[in-house]
């Protein structure tokens, strides 16, 4: 890829970064989700080191850009991991006064906090891959690329951060996040379908992002419902 700098080659920058945002409401989502079984002081650090990661990720990746394009099984793979997060979540839970209970699962002999990271990574590999082909797409250098996906990947760790801050207000939550992640799986699924051609349409970018924020918008409603509720109980109590 060509090294050259021009003035335009900063507009594309923007560009990518105002893209990675806007279609990373439901990447940023899932990341949160996936730490949420973690002690709430260990969440933000597992969420730091697995996107520390994806720093390194997004350059490599990028340099492979060209044999990313074959790499259509990664997406089903994800979809089929994505469904099955609120499978087991919703087959699995149980109710308690602090909300939903979430069980930490380990592998590889890993702690729960690594665990945890390792998933963010591999999880974050899933998404990157429609970006940064994406980003081939708009510019063939190298560096645009890389900077805009750096810039790109700061700002949805900004925006789980947000997102974290609100699912530990209102616990509740939890359940339209996984109904999200849902969403997501089926969409990786649909686009892996087309990809290999048994199915000749794929879900829109507008129709994804308004499902998303459709559905985000009745979990947050019905959770803080469900928490003004307890209030209200817990003040009429004996």
């Amino acid at each position: 890829m060509p090294f050259g700098v021009e003035w335009h080659d900063f507009i594309t920058i923007g560009l990518l970064v105002l893209l990675e945002g806007a279609l990373s409401a439901d990447n940023a989502l899932v990341l949160a989700v996936l730490v949420l079984p973690l002690p709430p002081g260990q969440q933000t650090r597992a969420l730091r080191y697995g996107i520390g990661g994806a720093f390194a990720f997004r350059i490599l990746s990028t340099l492979f850009a060209t044999y990313m394009i074959h790499w259509n099984w990664v997406k089903l793979v994800g979809a089929l991991y994505l469904l099955y997060l609120p499978g087991k979540h919703f087959l699995q839970r149980s109710e308690s006064a602090d909300g939903p209970k979430r069980a930490i699962r380990t592998f590889l002999g890993l702690s729960a906090f690594w665990s945890t990271v390792v998933r963010v990574e591999l999880t974050d590999f899933v998404f990157a891959i429609d970006s940064i082909l994406v980003a081939v797409a708009m510019s063939r250098k190298a560096w645009v690329i890389v900077t805009g996906g750096i810039l790109g990947i700061l700002a949805m760790r900004l925006l789980i951060g947000q997102l974290l801050g609100i699912v530990q207000k209102y616990p509740a939550i939890v359940h339209g996040a996984y109904v999200i992640v849902a969403w997501v799986g089926i969409k990786l699924l649909i686009e892996y379908f087309h990809s290999i051609g048994l199915i000749g349409w794929e879900v829109p970018r507008w129709l994804s992002i308004t499902v998303v924020f459709v559905l985000f918008g009745i979990s947050t409603f019905y959770a803080r419902w469900k928490e003004q509720k307890a209030e209200r109980t817990a003040g009429a109590g004996p």
